[in-house]
């Protein structure tokens, strides 16, 4: 059986993104690259909202083949180090879901010939049939509204949460409603700050 994971970052005090909506206030470092990196790897489909979609359909597609940076010793030479352009491979090739109202993905969007389209009336049941359909992992970026949904439908599985060590003090909060989760694995980074914790909603405790 699939294993829904959301993977998403998240301020010390809670917050998904600051006052603006805006998650790059937050610490996303070079840990949180390669903690993508393998939530990736072990996706067989990666499930998002459409704005989560809308923006890493114009991002992530043109990252593996973006030009090298005249000096590669730049902050911005990061984005397009082989962890980067390694995500953007996986991100080209693995089915995706989008959770959506608006219509079908445009034919000149990069990602039209893997994703779906799921009304949101629809999603849990097609989730429950997906859960079904294999042992591999769907994977949830971003798209905080989406898994909120399905957590308290509890469809989720596993929370990975990467903690970073700014508090924002407001902003939008990574949980809309109360949960109840148990802690399975806390993982700490050599070179980062940041941490990772890894729940279980206790609906899923056996």
């Amino acid at each position: 059986m699939r294993k829904v994971i959301v993977n998403n970052i998240v301020s010390l005090d809670g917050y998904f993104a600051d006052e603006t909506g805006n998650p790059l206030a937050l610490n996303m470092d070079a840990a949180f690259d390669r903690g993508n990196l393998e939530s990736i790897e072990s996706a067989d489909l990666v499930l998002l909202g459409r704005d989560s979609f809308d923006g890493f359909s114009s991002y992530w597609p043109f990252v593996a083949d973006a030009p090298e940076p005249e000096d590669p010793e730049a902050p911005e030479a990061r984005a397009v180090d082989d962890t980067n352009r390694a995500i953007s491979r996986h991100y080209n090739q693995v089915p995706k879901v989008v959770v959506s109202d608006r219509g079908s993905v445009p034919a000149d969007n990069a990602w039209a010939a893997t994703t779906t389209v799921v009304a949101r009336a629809d999603v849990a049941a097609w989730l429950s049939q997906a859960k079904s359909d294999g042992e591999g992992n769907i994977v949830v970026f971003a798209s905080h509204v989406l898994w909120n949904a399905l957590l308290a439908d509890g469809l989720v599985d596993e929370m990975h949460l990467m903690v970073s060590p700014i508090a924002l003090g407001s902003g939008v909060p990574v949980f809309t409603a109360p949960a109840d989760l148990v802690l399975v694995k806390v993982r700490r980074f050599d070179d980062s700050s940041n941490i990772q914790l890894r729940y279980r909603p206790t609906n899923e405790d056996s």
